[in-house]
C-alpha cells in the first residue's frame, strides 16, 4: 500500500474490554480505573495530548475544545513532539533524513486499541507518519485497569529511500497544564543513593540525566513525581503524576516550562552521544516509560507502581528473596571453607534462610585475593576453596539454608587471564588509555562474543552445584573513553544503546533457561536500581552502605518507586564499615525489617545476647514480612522531616493485617511525643496492637483495640524520645 493510502485511510477503534464509549474517532481516551490519557488529532492532523489525570468516561467533547493559543507560537500540546516544523521546545524526535533535512513533521494516521492477556490490560497503538519523508511512527500505550499505570514507548520506522539518522528518540513526551509543578527525584552518590530532591520547576528547562552507561542510578535516577497546583510535597492528598523509565543505560528526563506555563516532559534513553542510524526499512523500539496518576498524593503514586510492578513487571513478582547472611563485610576476601561453614552454622543457628558467598571464591593463575586480580577468570580457587563450591552449598542445604554465590561477569580486571586473551573485548576508543575504576576493565556486551561470554560466566557458575539458588550479580565501574571494536568508526555513537541491548540479550537468554533462580542486581550497590534490570532481576542491592541511619533516607527514597520485596536490607556490625557510626542492634533490625532483610556481618562476632535479639527479630520477621513484600505501604512523614522522626506501615490488601514501623533519629527532648496518624486501615474495623522483639509493653495501647477512625483521625502517640529508638507493631482486625 502506498504511503499517501495510508495517511488517508479511516482511523479503526476496538473498543477495549473496559466499556469505552464510541468517542469520536479524532479523540481517544486511555483509560484506567482512576485516570485517563486522551489524545485528539487537531485540524491540520496532528496529535495532540490533551489531558493526563483523574479518569473521564466520555471524552469525546475534547474533539470541541480550543487551546487559545496561536499558531505561530508552537505546538505546545503536540503528543510527540518532532524537531520541525513550528515545534520549538526540546524535541522527542530528531532525524537527520537521507537527503540531509534536519525537519520531521508528524501526521496522525491511525490508531488501535485491543485487549491483551485479561480484561485488566489494553493496548492502544497511534500510528503517525511523515508524509514527505516516509518516517513512520508507532505510539504504544499499554493500559493496567486495576493498577493505574500506562506504559509507553515509541517504534520509529525508516520507510524512506535510504538511510537515516536519529539523534533525538525519546520513549514518551506528556505536555499538562498546571499553575504550580513540584518535582521530587533522586540523586546521590556511592553509598549515599536515593536522597531525595524537591524543587519547583520555574520556567525554562531541568534536565536529570545519566552518561555513566554503566552503574548509571548512583547519582541520578530515571524516575520521579510531579506533584500538581502545589509547592508543597504531600503524602495522601493532591494530584501526582509519577513517572519511570525501564532503561539500563544512560538515560534523559527533560522538564521544560513554555511560555503558556504548560510542562513538557520528555522521558527515554539519553540522546548524548549517540547517533544512531536506521537503514532502510529498519526500525528502534525505544525503552519502555511507566506513567501513572494519583489523586491521592505521593503516597497513592507510589502504591500504583508498587502493585503494577509485583503484578506485572518484575520478574519474581510477588515472590520473595529468603532472609540471608552475604559473607562480604563479615569476611572480605579472606577465608577457606571452614570459615564459611562456620558462617553458614551461625546464620541457620539464628534463623536465616540462605547463605550466599560473596567476591573472592574464584581465579587460579591469578587468585583472586583482592580486588587488583583474578576477575573475570570464574574457576574456583584451587588454594583458598579445594572442596569445591558444591561442598558448601551442599552444606548450606544439609543446614536448612538455600545457597547464593556473587559474580560480576561484565568486568574484568588487566590481571586476568580473560583480559589478556581478548583485549578486543575491552571498551576502549580508538586514540586514548583504557582508564581502571577499582582497578578493572569493562567488556564490550554490544559484542556478540562478549554476550556469550557473560551468558557462560552464569551458566558455569550454575554448573558448580545443582544447589546454587541465588546469583549476586554485581557491576563496580561505569563507561569510560567510550567505543568498541565490533562498531565501524562513522557509527561509534551507537555504543551507548547497543551495549544495554546487549545486556537484555543476556538476561533473556538467562531467564529462559534459570526462570527460577533469584539474582540480585548489585551495581556497588544501587547502581542498577531502575525497572529496566527489574524486568529480570528479583531484587536491587540498594546501597553498600549498610548502616541503620543512612539507610533511613536510602530506603525511603526508593520506597517511592519501588515495591519492599526488591530493597535489600542488612543488619551490619557497629562500628559501621563504611561510617564507623554505632547503633543499637533493634534500631539496625527495626530498619532492616522494612525490606527484605538480611545480616552483613561476621556472626562469631556477635554476643550470645545479640544472637538472642537476632533469633527473636528474625523468626518475628517471618510472621509478618509477608505483609510487608505484598501489602499496600503508607509512609508517616519522612527521615528528612525537621521533627526527626518518622514511620511506615505495610497493610494487608483486605485490610485485615498491618506492621507500622517508627523510629527516632534525633533526640526528641522531654516535651515532643511522636503522633503517627494511620492510613490505609479499615474505618469500619477494629484493631488489635501488639509491640514485637520487646520484652514487655512500653505504651498504653500496646495489648488493646482501639477503633479504625480513630486510628485514621488520631492515631497514636509513641513517646520515642532518644535518638535510634524505635518500635514495630502487629496490628490485626478482630
Amino acid at each position: 500500500m502506498k504511503l499517501s493510502s495510508i495517511i488517508t485511510a479511516a482511523a479503526v477503534l476496538m473498543l477495549s474490554a473496559f466499556g469505552a464509549e464510541a468517542e469520536n474517532s479524532r479523540v481517544i481516551n486511555i483509560r484506567t480505573e482512576k485516570s485517563s490519557l486522551v489524545f485528539s488529532v487537531n485540524p491540520d492532523g496532528m496529535l495532540v495530548c490533551d489531558h493526563y489525570g483523574a479518569a473521564i468516561g466520555d471524552a469525546s467533547s475534547f474533539s470541541l475544545r480550543k487551546n487559545y493559543i496561536r499558531g505561530d507560537h508552537g505546538t505546545p500540546y503536540a503528543a510527540y513532539p518532532a524537531m520541525g516544523g513550528r515545534s520549538f521546545g526540546e524535541p522527542a524526535l530528531a532525524v537527520t533524513h537521507r537527503n540531509g533535512d534536519l525537519n520531521t513533521e508528524l501526521k496522525y494516521v491511525s490508531h488501535t486499541t485491543e485487549t491483551l492477556q485479561d480484561n485488566n490490560i489494553s493496548e492502544t497503538t497511534i500510528s503517525l507518519a511523515d508524509s514527505i519523508q516516509g518516517l513512520e511512527t508507532d505510539l504504544v500505550f499499554t493500559a493496567y485497569w486495576k493498577q493505574n499505570i500506562i506504559t509507553a514507548h515509541t517504534v520509529i520506522r525508516n520507510r524512506e529511500k535510504g538511510d537515516i539518522t536519529l539523534r533525538s528518540f525519546y520513549s514518551s513526551a506528556l505536555p499538562i497544564k498546571a499553575e504550580k509543578y513540584l518535582l521530587t527525584h533522586l540523586y546521590g552518590a556511592w553509598a549515599r543513593e536515593a536522597q531525595v530532591d524537591r524543587t519547583v520547576l520555574t520556567h525554562g528547562t531541568k534536565s536529570i540525566e545519566s552518561r555513566k552507561g554503566v552503574r548509571t542510578t548512583h547519582t541520578e535516577s530515571p524516575a520521579f513525581m510531579v506533584s500538581l497546583d502545589t509547592d508543597r510535597f504531600d503524602e495522601n492528598n493532591g494530584d501526582v503524576i509519577a513517572g519511570a523509565l525501564a532503561w539500563s543505560g544512560n538515560f534523559k528526563l527533560n522538564f521544560e516550562v513554555d511560555e503558556f506555563n504548560i510542562l513538557t516532559i520528555l522521558a527515554g534513553a539519553n540522546p548524548y552521544a549517540s547517533e544512531y542510524r536506521l537503514k532502510k526499512g529498519e526500525s528502534f523500539t525505544t525503552p519502555e516509560m511507566i506513567w501513572t496518576f494519583s489523586a491521592e498524593g505521593a503516597g497513592g503514586a507510589s502504591r500504583n507502581l508498587h502493585r503494577w510492578a509485583r503484578d506485572y513487571w518484575m520478574h519474581s513478582g510477588s515472590g520473595t528473596v529468603p532472609s540471608l547472611l552475604n559473607s562480604w563485610e563479615g569476611a572480605y576476601f579472606n577465608f577457606d571453607a571452614k570459615t564459611l561453614t562456620d558462617m553458614i552454622d551461625d546464620a541457620a543457628s539464628m534463623g536465616l534462610e540462605m547463605f550466599v558467598l560473596d567476591d573472592g571464591w574464584f581465579g587460579n593463575k591469578y587468585p583472586r585475593n583482592n580486588d587488583k586480580a583474578g576477575l573475570g577468570d570464574w574457576d574456583v580457587n584451587k588454594e583458598k576453596l579445594p572442596e569445591g563450591i558444591d561442598y558448601l552449598a551442599s552444606y548450606a542445604h544439609e543446614k536448612g539454608l538455600r545457597f547464593g554465590i556473587w559474580i560480576e561477569p561484565e568486568m574484568v580486571n588487566p590481571k586476568s587471564e580473560t583480559a589478556e586473551k581478548h583485549p578486543d573485548w575491552i571498551v576502549k576508543g580508538a586514540s586514548y588509555e583504557t582508564t581502571l575504576i577499582r582497578n578493572q576493565w569493562l567488556l564490550d556486551m554490544s559484542l556478540p562474543a562478549v554476550q556469550d561470554f557473560v551468558f557462560n560466566v552464569f551458566d558455569r557458575t550454575m554448573s558448580l552445584s545443582d544447589k546454587i539458588d541465588y546469583i549476586k550479580w554485581d557491576a563496580n565501574r561505569h563507561v569510560e573513553n567510550a567505543g568498541s571494536n565490533g562498531l565501524p568508526d562513522d557509527r561509534q555513537s551507537e555504543f551507548w544503546i547497543r551495549y544495554v541491548q546487549g545486556f537484555y540479550n543476556v538476561m533473556e537468554r538467562i531467564r529462559k533457561k534459570y526462570p527460577d533462580v533469584m539474582v540480585q542486581a548489585c551495581a556497588s550497590g544501587g547502581g542498577r536500581v531502575e525497572y529496566g534490570a527489574l524486568k529480570y532481576f528479583d531484587e536491587f542491592w540498594t546501597s553498600d552502605n549498610t548502616e541503620a541511619l543512612s539507610r533511613t533516607k536510602i530506603q525511603y527514597g526508593t520506597s517511592l518507586f519501588f515495591p519492599a520485596n526488591v530493597i535489600g536490607s542488612h543488619v551490619s556490625a557497629v562500628p559501621n564499615h563504611q561510617t564507623g557510626n554505632i547503633t543499637p542492634l533493634k534500631f539496625r533490625f527495626d530498619i532492616a525489617c522494612s525490606g527484605r532483610l538480611g545480616m552483613e556481618l561476621q556472626p562469631k562476632h556477635m554476643t550470645d545476647d545479640e544472637k538472642a535479639f537476632a533469633r527473636k527479630a528474625i523468626e518475628s520477621y517471618k510472621g509478618y514480612r509477608d505483609i510487608i513484600m505484598n501489602g499496600d505501604l503508607w509512609r508517616i512523614g519522612s527521615p528528612y522531616d525537621d521533627c526527626g522522626y518518622y514511620g511506615m506501615m505495610y497493610v494487608s490488601e483486605d485490610k485485615s493485617k498491618a506492621v507500622l514501623f517508627t523510629y527516632s533519629i534525633k533526640y526528641q527532648s522531654r516535651t515532643v511525643i511522636p503522633q503517627f496518624r494511620l492510613r490505609g486501615l479499615d474505618p469500619e474495623r477494629s484493631y488489635h496492637f501488639k509491640e514485637i522483639n520487646v520484652d514487655k509493653p512500653r505504651f498504653w495501647f500496646d495489648g488493646k483495640t482501639l477503633p479504625g477512625d480513630l486510628l485514621e483521625a488520631k492515631g497514636v502517640n509513641i513517646p520515642l524520645r532518644g535518638i535510634y529508638e524505635s518500635a514495630v507493631f502487629i496490628i490485626e482486625a478482630e
